[in-house]
């Protein structure tokens, strides 16, 4: 039997209003904007641990651990990638890298060749399947997201769309995103996000 689903309307089952959930400083005082991103952190561990716990099941099924989410995300969002540029962007050592890359390629999620101006270099990619598999995560989350939404009460929204907004513009100002968006854009491989907080990377 269907059940009517309640907006979310906070922690104390009250909406939030603007500004509230403060130290109650004033704005700009002393340790108020450390404390304020010390409370987002932590509502957003919160958010994805939720989140996680919602659709655990089907992730899994997708058939690889996050960390080899991780990796085929960055192979796929650049359309290829030099082998030894994986560890500066995943932040782990070469050999951790290399057994990652091992198991995409048994599971037929990418594939490695020599580059031909220089042999020394291995160049990974995605393959079809590893598409494919990116193409699944985007449905997943972007199933996940309109459920979470639908659960928000309809006067909220525009709050989320313009913390959004706002998120999207910090992040486009990164350097490293900045130069994935003109890497992406000049291949035909779908953009996803994973939840890889916890899986060693």
């Amino acid at each position: 039997m269907s059940q009517t689903k309640e907006p979310y309307r906070g922690a104390a089952g009250a909406r939030l209003a603007p500004g509230a959930g403060g130290t109650g400083g004033a704005p700009g005082a002393p340790g108020d904007r450390d404390a304020r991103l010390a409370r987002i952190q932590a509502a957003h561990e919160r958010l994805m641990t939720l989140l996680a716990a919602t659709h655990t099941a089907e992730f899994l099924e997708v058939g690889m651990t996050m960390s080899q989410a991780k990796v085929l995300y960055l192979v796929a969002s650049a359309g290829e990638i030099h082998m030894a540029e994986l560890p500066a962007r995943l932040g782990v050592s070469l050999s951790t890298v290399s057994g990652l890359v091992d198991r995409l390629v048994d599971h037929d999620l990418v594939d490695r060749r020599e580059d031909p101006a220089d042999r020394r270099q291995v160049i990974v990619r995605p393959t079809a399947g590893g598409l494919a598999a990116m193409d699944r995560f985007h449905d997943l989350n972007a199933r996940q997201l309109r459920e979470l939404l639908d659960r928000v009460d309809p006067a909220d929204l525009p709050q989320v769309e313009r913390a959004y907004a706002v998120l999207v513009d910090a992040a486009a100002s990164m350097p490293d995103a900045i130069r994935g968006a003109d890497t992406a854009a000049a291949t035909t491989a779908p953009r996803t996000v994973t939840d890889s907080r916890k899986e060693g990377l």
